[in-house]
């Protein structure tokens, strides 16, 4: 294939590298004379493993140029990368300038070309700037996405220093785009890294995902170096109970716990998370990131308070009692809370949970409903109908296969903590994150 790229900076050269090195013809563009000249020397612009024998052997190959003009380089290619930097202002918000511009000239570019053209966002850039830059390049060429071009979102996942083998060995190769020909197209061009699976997701999705990895990345940095602290007062060997942490990969290291839902609960996470949080404090370290996760887990519960409370209705049907479906443990259920609440602000509750009843609550099941919810003899009911039948707003707090087969009424306010998919059809359904 025959593809440009607009900016020649680390995504850039290394994005003409891999694709030269695949047998396509590249195209590089940059504003900057010195990165052209060393492209057009067979040099790469940056210093990054394996990346100069690459441009080295693409150069003697004849199949990677650069240049300063954008006319060219669009018309002489099928496709264009758009791989420009994104830098951030202090308050966290992204100049798109260099993204608009290179748009905006792609757009002129294409006034001149009567075939298809693909723009592909290679740079890490906010949910709606693909949008965006389809309308610059309608405006910019007077001819229509879709029909003249297409715009996809194509994230890069490069680590530097690993960049090259990045590149060859994705994890997954992530495309968002509106256009079926532009997304068979990109899946012919990635169809080299055999072993990584091509996504196909929605554009803004695409967008995101890039924030939301090295986002995570980072945290997991914070979360290693306080756990480091904490062993390091303690006369613990850090790296070795890292090295133990991640060899569990059903719960640690793994896609468990990471589904958006409610709150957490239960008797070891609460529990535990505070006993790590005592350690640092008895020991006078600072450790804001794990302090601040119990913060966070408050400030969801309670904002689930709040939108109910605004819903203006005062018979609400909690569906599911314990923190997790198939248990009557009750300890930290954060749905205690919200009926806790509620009940003292003179709601009418009534609850339903197969696994919870009233003649075996014991022990420190016992505890809890003692102290937080002495009127569940009440509250609590033993047929599902009597909430479906009753309640105005009903919130459904845990994924008992049993609440997926309900049927209610469109009158009804269903507040779904935990996405029952079969649900969601409900003219009153709200979902917490979907």
């Amino acid at each position: 294939m025959n593809i440009s790229i607009f900016g020649l900076g680390y995504v850039g050269c290394v994005g003409m590298a891999c694709l030269a090195n695949s047998g396509h013809n590249v195209i590089g563009v940059d504003v900057l004379e010195e990165k052209v000249s060393l492209i057009n020397r067979g040099v790469p612009t940056i210093v990054e493993k394996d990346v100069d024998e690459l441009i080295k052997t693409a150069y003697a190959n004849k199949n990677i140029s650069a240049t300063t003009d954008y006319l060219h380089a669009v018309l002489n290619s099928d496709i264009s990368f758009i791989c420009v930097g994104t830098p951030s202002s202090e308050n966290g918000h992204l100049n798109l300038n260099y993204i608009y511009k290179t748009a905006q000239q792609i757009g002129a570019a294409l006034q001149d070309k009567s075939s298809f053209h693909i723009v592909v966002i290679r740079s890490t850039v906010f949910p709606g700037t693909n949008q965006k830059v389809g309308e610059i390049i309608e405006q910019a060429s007077n001819k229509k996405r879709n029909v003249d071009f297409a715009v996809v979102s194509n994230p890069e996942f490069l680590r530097e220093g690993t960049a090259v083998h990045d590149y060859l060995n994705p994890p997954l190769t992530v495309i968002g785009s509106d256009n079926s020909y532009a997304i068979e197209i990109m899946r012919q061009l990635y169809a080299n890294n055999t072993n990584a699976p091509i996504e196909i997701v929605d554009i803004k999705v695409a967008e995101i995902i890039k924030y939301v990895n090295n986002s995570y990345h980072a945290l997991k940095v914070v979360f290693a170096n306080e756990v480091g602290s904490v062993c390091k007062a303690a006369g613990i060997d850090s790296h070795e109970v890292m090295r133990i942490f991640c060899m569990d990969k059903q719960l640690n290291i793994s896609p468990y716990y990471f589904k958006p839902g409610f709150a957490y609960g239960g008797s070891c996470l609460p529990k535990d998370l505070r006993g790590l949080n005592t350690m640092a404090h008895d020991m006078y370290l600072s450790t804001p990131m794990l302090n601040s996760i119990e913060d966070s887990n408050t400030k969801l519960i309670q904002k689930q308070i709040s939108d109910i409370e605004k819903l203006g209705k005062r018979r609400i049907g909690i569906l599911g009692l314990s923190f997790k479906a198939g248990t009557d443990d009750m300890r930290n259920s954060p749905i205690i809370q919200v009926i806790e609440t509620l009940h003292g602000k003179g709601y009418d509750i009534r609850i339903y949970d197969r696994n919870v009843l009233l003649s075996r609550i014991i022990g420190k099941n016992k505890s809890v409903v003692e102290a937080k919810l002495p009127h569940i003899n009440v509250m609590l009911k033993e047929q599902l109908t009597d909430i479906t039948n009753w309640a105005e707003v009903i919130i459904i707090s845990n994924n008992d296969q049993q609440f997926s087969n309900i049927s209610f009424n469109n009158k009804q306010i269903i507040i779904d903590l935990v996405r029952v998919k079969q649900l969601e059809g409900y003219n009153n359904y709200h979902g917490l994150w979907w």
